[in-house]
């Protein structure tokens, strides 16, 4: 091949990762509050689904693609807080140690406000991993979910 056809392949090929690369950047977030809730469980239900086997766990509750499905989860707020992106969080208590860790955006923040431990609630969210026990520090991990709103009653 001579030099000119190898300066096109490359350019073709570089024009071509950096349409697949803004294609991807500029993709629109999942609106997830705005979407269907593809399963209904309760906290305790999906910590122990968790720990019993996590890749069942994860074939029910993962998409194909990876993402994971719309979840309204019931449970007893157990402890709240605050993350460093000024995120309110609350946990819901299961049958073990480990619980479900709800995550809410700036959006939906103010939803936790009047909420306090001991309330029972029904979360709309998605999950980011699942709870796990970690032998060798001899602890639970939580059932992590993400883009938290309170399902209204």
């Amino acid at each position: 091949m001579n030099k000119k056809k190898i300066i096109i392949i490359a350019a073709v090929v570089l024009l071509g990762g950096i349409g697949v690369f803004l294609s991807q950047w500029f993709m629109p977030h999942r609106d997830v509050q705005n979407s269907a809730i593809d399963i209904h469980i309760t906290a305790p239900n999906l910590v122990s689904e968790y720990l019993e086997d996590a890749s069942k766990a994860n074939t029910k509750y993962l998409q194909s693609e990876g993402d994971s499905k719309i979840l309204a989860v019931t449970g007893k707020i157990t402890s709240m807080e605050e993350d460093m992106k000024h995120q309110k969080v609350i946990y819901l208590a299961s049958d073990t140690e480990a619980k479900v860790s709800c995550t809410f955006t700036a959006e939906t923040n103010n939803e936790v406000d009047n909420l306090k431990v001991g309330d029972q609630v029904d979360v709309k969210g998605v999950i980011r991993s699942g709870a796990t026990y970690d032998e060798d520090l001899e602890m639970y991990e939580d059932v992590i979910m993400e883009k938290c709103a309170i399902l209204k009653k």
